[in-house]
């Protein structure tokens, strides 16, 4: 650990052995990939958050503190919410259909796609998480960082929001299973959950403003923050044709994917079809 330390980029030192820690844990958990294509994206990728979130506060165990350690709970918290969804969706009736159209699909991807898939998804996990680990090595060697404050302030009401949006819909599908949800924070926007989750990892990155030292630093942070706010507008994007696919026959469907932003609160942007976004 304390070679870890020493070699960390708060002193200028090599920002590799930390890199390599957090992609060695990314490549074990997202492993889970092999035995279903979805793993990569889905249990794989809370699993490689949540312990990332364990395993660098312990690095920086006898430094870390603050707000650098409510970070850490929160990526940790994060993870968990996340992972412990997913595995609920898999015992639910209401999933059995798009579960059987995963399998199909993953059924198709052969040996290599997997392997690209495994290492390109563990190094995009290292990266996102990235922002929190140089925020722990700069505190280590004494560096004030006025941005910690505001970026974990901008994960709380992320990952508020993103909870708030799925017990929201949770609550409205047992009622009625075949609406569309438009309760609560559904009424804003139609994917505020999404809408959360991009709010969360802004805050991540926005946490480490103060600590980014170096032009690689500034880089692979922006890398990784880019990549999965593409990814979430990928995502969105395939969430509304798979709607319009099963809602747009609804003359409510139709009035209120017309009036109600798709993703952004107060934006007139209501579809995001047209987009041509690769990730997500």
């Amino acid at each position: 650990m304390l070679s870890l330390l020493s070699l960390s980029p708060a002193q200028g030192g090599p920002l590799w052995p930390l890199l390599a820690l957090g992609l060695a844990l990314c490549l074990v958990l997202s492993a889970l990939g092999f035995k279903r294509v979805e793993y990569f994206v889905s249990l794989g990728y809370a699993a490689s958050i949540a312990a990332q979130a364990v395993v660098m506060p312990l690095v920086f165990h006898e430094t870390i503190r603050g707000w650098a350690l409510v970070q850490s709970a929160l990526l940790l918290a994060y993870g968990l919410r996340l992972g412990s969804f997913l595995l609920l969706r898999e015992g639910a009736s209401s999933f059995k259909h798009e579960h059987d159209i995963n399998a199909a699909r993953g059924a198709k991807v052969g040996g290599l796609i997997k392997i690209a898939i495994w290492i390109s998804v563990s190094v995009l996990y290292v990266l996102m998480f990235l922002p929190a680990q140089l925020s722990m090595a700069a505190q280590a060697h004494g560096r004030a960082l006025p941005s910690l404050p505001v970026g974990v302030v901008l994960m709380v009401l992320g990952l508020g929001l993103e909870a708030c949006a799925d017990w929201q819909k949770s609550r409205f599908k047992r009622t009625s299973p075949s609406r569309i949800c438009t309760a609560g924070l559904y009424r804003i926007v139609r994917f505020p959950n999404y809408f959360g989750e991009m709010v969360f990892w802004l805050g991540v990155w926005v946490s480490a403003l103060s600590a980014y030292q170096t032009p690689l630093a500034w880089a692979l942070g922006a890398l990784g923050f880019a990549c999965i706010e593409l990814v979430m507008l990928g995502s969105s994007r395939r969430l509304e044709l798979k709607q319009s696919e099963r809602y747009g026959a609804d003359s409510a469907y139709q009035a209120y994917a017309r009036t109600t932003p798709i993703l952004f609160p107060l934006t007139p942007l209501y579809t995001l079809r047209n987009l041509k976004v690769f990730l997500g």
